[in-house]
């Protein structure tokens, strides 16, 4: 009978691995509007930098501080989290005028933040974002 525990041990195994990996998936549930973003944009003025640095009719992202800006027309700007709705994963690339997430496919148009291609479906949040001095500042009081 000395297979007997070993098996009991093997099914015990099998069962807490089990539940870790339900709770795994909940951890990953998409419900959430903002997916896994805590913060989703700046909660303090970020300096971006030259405003020149987007173009007219364009858009830039600035992956490092979770942000995509568009510049819709000379000395207009609009600004956009790009952290993902789905999931939290930031945007890698902007072809375009629609931003592309990494993790799941997810396509955005970075001149609306509106979801084109899930399976994100709730927009990109829109950040407060102006030029001062040549420079873009994005977020609260921007």
């Amino acid at each position: 009978m000395p297979g007997r525990p070993t098996a009991r041990r093997t099914v015990l195994k099998g069962a807490a691995l089990a539940g870790a990996a339900g709770l795994g998936a909940a951890a990953c549930s998409t419900d959430s509007k903002l997916g896994h973003a805590e913060v989703p944009t700046p909660t303090a003025p970020v300096d971006l930098g030259a405003a020149d640095a987007v173009p007219v009719g364009g858009a830039k992202l600035y992956r490092e501080q979770r942000l995509v800006v568009h510049c819709p027309a000379a000395g207009q700007y609009k600004a956009f989290s790009a952290q993902c709705t789905h999931a939290g994963c930031v945007l890698d690339k902007v072809e375009g005028t629609e931003g592309n997430c990494p993790c799941h496919g997810s396509r955005f148009d970075v001149t609306t933040g509106k979801a084109l291609k899930g399976p994100a479906t709730v927009p990109l949040p829109e950040v407060p974002v102006r030029a001062e001095g040549g420079k873009l500042v994005a977020g609260p009081d921007a």
